[in-house]
């Protein structure tokens, strides 16, 4: 049905963004819910899902606190 949701933590995807937080969220919906492209009269309740999902993802990544070798790499890098 989709593709596995890649991880978008950084140091793994330092570059990920809206768009990725937004993919990954239409990719669980649709896992969820069984449904690739909802019927007209499920479209709103589908896309409130995704805007939902999308927020949290952006809200979680915003405030992890990565620790760990690979971040001290990540930092010294930039």
């Amino acid at each position: 049905m989709c593709r596995n949701i890649k991880t978008l933590r950084p140091p793994v995807t330092p570059d990920a963004d809206d768009a990725d937080f937004r993919a990954a969220a239409l990719q669980y919906v649709r896992k969820v819910s069984g449904f690739r492209a909802p019927a007209a009269h499920n479209r709103e309740a589908f896309d409130r899902a995704v805007d939902a999902v999308t927020e949290a993802t952006a809200r979680l990544l915003a405030e992890l606190e990565v620790r760990g070798s690979q971040a001290r790499v990540a930092e010294a890098t930039v």
